[in-house]
């Protein structure tokens, strides 16, 4: 792992024990990913599992607005930001009136 993310440029932050709230964002999710779906389902086989996750996951990026998007979701305030740089981008081309 540490050869393929030092390739790829990936900068790995190691987390203190004993200190989740040095990386809260992701422990807040891996809570709510375990009270609102590992904790009601029983998974019969790996590939069950891997359909419910991804349709959990997908619902959780695509439809559920985030209070820090300012209750956008994810999805959506990606695409915003596509716009406004496409605005910013066409807007500074050179000989463009």
């Amino acid at each position: 792992m540490l050869t393929w993310d030092h390739q790829r440029g990936v900068a790995l932050f190691v987390i203190k024990p004993g200190k989740p709230n040095q990386n809260a964002y992701i422990e807040s999710f891996n809570g709510r990913f375990r009270d609102e779906y590992l904790n009601e389902h029983w998974f019969t086989r790996l590939h069950h599992a891997r359909v419910i996750i991804e349709a959990w996951r997908r619902e959780y990026n695509e439809k559920r607005p985030k209070k820090s998007l300012g209750r956008l979701t994810p999805s959506a305030y990606a695409e915003q930001l596509v716009v406004k740089h496409d605005k910013v981008t066409s807007d500074s081309k050179p000989g463009c009136y």
